[in-house]
C-alpha cells in the first residue's frame, strides 16, 4: 500500500488589508521593505485617514488602504525612502480627487440617487474624528472647488511649506497661494453668512 506524500504546512502570509496575501518573504530585501512599510502604517495610517475624510472621501477607509497598496507595489521603485510618507500623503490625495471625479460622473447618469434622511454619508470613523463645533467649518470646506480644499488642508491642517504642496497637487507655489487665499475668503465668507 502506497503512503500518501507528506504535507507541508502552508506558510504564513503578509498582505495589506483588502488585497490578496502572498507567501512571507525569505529574501532580506523583502523582509525590509515589509517592516518599513509596517512603520510607515504604524506612524500614518490615522494622519491619511483623517486627510481622506477632510479632503471629502466618501470610502476614506478604502481611498487609504489603496494608497498603501500602491506605495507597496512601488516600493522598489522609489529613490528616497524618506520620501514615502510625502508619496502617500500624495496618493491619498490623487485617490480622493479620483473618487470625487468618478462619483460626479456616476451622478450624473443616475436618474434619482439614494438620499440618506439627513442628506449626508459618514462612515462612523469620520463621525468620531469630528466634534459638533467643527461640523459647521467641515462643511464650509467641503463646498469649496477640490483645489482650494486641497491647498487648505494641505497648509492650515498637515502644516505643509508651499513647496510641499505645490509637489502633492502637482501645481506651481504660485498655483498654490491662489488656491489658499481663494479657499481661505470663501470659507471666511460662509462661516461669517451662518453666524
Amino acid at each position: 500500500m502506497r503512503r500518501p506524500p507528506p504535507t507541508r504546512a502552508p506558510e504564513p502570509s503578509v498582505g495589506l488589508p483588502g488585497r490578496r496575501l502572498a507567501p512571507a518573504p525569505s529574501d532580506p530585501a523583502e523582509l525590509e521593505r515589509e517592516a518599513a512599510l509596517a512603520r510607515l502604517f504604524d506612524v500614518h495610517y490615522s494622519s491619511m485617514l483623517r486627510l481622506a475624510v477632510l479632503l471629502g472621501a466618501d470610502d476614506p477607509e478604502n481611498v487609504v488602504a489603496e494608497a498603501y497598496y500602491q506605495i507597496y507595489r512601488k516600493w522598489r521603485r522609489l529613490r528616497d525612502v524618506e520620501a514615502a510618507e510625502a508619496y502617500l500623503r500624495s496618493t491619498v490625495c490623487n485617490l480622493t480627487r479620483m473618487r470625487i471625479r468618478h462619483l460626479q460622473v456616476a451622478r450624473k447618469h443616475v436618474e434619482n440617487p439614494p438620499v440618506p434622511p439627513d442628506g449626508s454619508v459618514a462612515s462612523a470613523e469620520s463621525t468620531a474624528l469630528l466634534r459638533d463645533d467643527q461640523r459647521v467649518l467641515i462643511d464650509a470646506l467641503q463646498q469649496l472647488p477640490s483645489r482650494q480644499r486641497e491647498a487648505l488642508v494641505l497648509r492650515h491642517w498637515l502644516g505643509l511649506k508651499e513647496s510641499e504642496i505645490a509637489a502633492v497637487m502637482g501645481i506651481s507655489s504660485g498655483s498654490v497661494k491662489t488656491h489658499t487665499a481663494r479657499g481661505i475668503a470663501a470659507l471666511t465668507r460662509a462661516m461669517e453668512a451662518r453666524r
